[in-house]
């Protein structure tokens, strides 16, 4: 079987997404930070990245205060948080000033940007990172790396020893020493229906797609109840 090529919003193909070198954040407008978010300026630190949308039930309900509760477990000199706000449905009335009063509203704490609109497609970073939906969760490595992609809702215990498991394993890692991690990872780890023993790289995994995400093709998307 063959993978369908993936397209960018003109109907050419776009590059692949290369966890070793993923692109960075294309953000039009940040909250709770002074200054823009680049990942050359998360390199040090391991990373994670919720990708959300304000009317997605799930993200309200399960990946934003989950994503708030790590920022509080986790010191932000070891692990930055990031939110994302992914609009690929009713633009209209997600905008950057319903956001802000969102947030507020709220209280996160973490820094949230506004992902660069294409139009009535997905936008920028969400394709470049080949997202499926939302919640959408990334995890990157202290170097940068991709190492986790979750569309859905990972499990509080799985997503916590996968974080600790990344600020454990030392900046200057050899391949060698990320995947004698990943295997203890996946040796340790039980997730019913779920291999984690990745040979150091994007690992794609999905979680109760049901419960309310919102998921995304290249024409529409649409959210579940």
């Amino acid at each position: 079987m063959q993978d369908r090529p993936h397209q960018d919003k003109t109907g050419k193909d776009a590059p692949r997404l290369n966890p070793e070198n993923p692109p960075d954040f294309a953000v039009t407008r940040w909250f709770n930070t002074k200054t823009p978010i680049s990942r050359d300026s998360l390199k040090g630190k391991v990373v994670l990245v919720h990708a959300f949308q304000m009317l997605c039930p799930s993200c309200v309900a399960h990946g934003l205060p989950q994503a708030q509760k790590i920022r509080q477990r986790f010191a932000e000199d070891q692990l930055a948080v990031i939110g994302l706000h992914t609009v690929f449905e009713h633009h209209k009335v997600m905008t950057a000033e319903a956001l802000e009063a969102f947030i507020k509203e709220y209280r996160f704490s973490f820094p949230i940007g506004m992902d660069e609109p294409q139009g009535a497609g997905a936008p920028k970073t969400m394709q470049a990172y080949e997202m499926q939906g939302t919640p959408t969760f990334l995890l990157f490595d202290r170097k940068g790396r991709l190492r986790r992609h979750y569309f859905g809702r990972p499990d509080d215990m799985l997503l916590a020893a996968e974080i600790m498991a990344l600020v454990i394993e030392p900046k200057a890692a050899k391949k060698e020493e990320s995947i004698a991690i990943e295997r203890i990872l996946a040796a340790t780890l039980l997730v019913p229906g779920h291999d984690h023993g990745h040979e150091h790289g994007h690992g794609h995994h999905h979680h109760d797609h049901a419960d309310g995400c919102c998921g995304h093709d290249h024409d529409h998307g649409s959210c579940g109840g």
